[in-house]
């Protein structure tokens, strides 16, 4: 396969693409947790991949850890571009209100809530501690591979994991506290006074 890629071989990059693309489409989406962003990144991936083959060394090995690291500078560039794009839309005025359609992005995947908690706690972690938790835990890379795609030693994949789940349970219970804030409804309710109808109403009923 190496040696096929290295040669240009279309058909070698095809079955690279069957055999990898949707893992990587996993990864770059548990990263984003956007799903047009997770597509973009898939594209770029392979995209450089393809402009890369020349630079794969030879060797048996498998390529997976190779293209697991080209994906992780694809959206780590992605992170650095769209930090560059917020920047710039904070100097205009805040634009009109618009829906919000992250309630049907949620629908799409198992334990939304949780994922979109994970999500955020990783974010918070150190940009080396989260590339090795992503490729170890959310796809299953060994510590060697892991240790190929990023370029450090096995030993500092060891260590950056450990340190990175133990942040974790930390941080993964307070984003869940903080969800479950936002969304748990006043408990302010009361029996409105003088009423026919004995009831016990809200006071947002009672306004409508």
């Amino acid at each position: 396969m190496r040696a096929r890629l290295r040669a240009g071989d279309p058909e070698a990059f095809r079955q690279l693409f069957q055999e990898l693309g949707q893992a990587i489409y996993a990864h770059a989406y548990r990263a984003t947790g956007d799903w047009s962003a997770a597509e973009d990144a898939v594209s770029l991936t392979f995209l450089e991949v393809w402009r890369l083959r020349e630079r794969l060394e030879e060797g048996d090995e498998s390529v997976r850890p190779w293209v697991y690291g080209i994906a992780t500078n694809v959206l780590r560039n992605r992170g650095r571009s769209a930090r560059k794009h917020q920047l710039t839309l904070a100097r205009f005025p805040a634009p009109d209100t618009v829906p919000d359609f992250s309630d049907e992005v949620a629908e799409r995947i198992d334990d939304g809530e949780r994922l979109a908690a994970a999500r955020a706690a990783v974010a918070k972690l150190r940009r080396g501690d989260r590339d090795v938790f992503m490729l170890c835990v959310w796809s299953d890379l060994s510590y060697t591979a892991a240790s190929e795609a990023l370029g450090i030693p096995v030993g500092t994949v060891r260590s950056r994991l450990s340190r990175a789940r133990t942040r974790l349970l930390k941080l993964t219970e307070q984003e869940l506290r903080r969800a479950k804030k936002r969304v748990e409804p006043p408990a302010d309710f009361r029996q409105i006074q003088g009423d026919r109808t004995p009831a016990v109403r809200s006071i947002q009923e009672k306004a409508r």
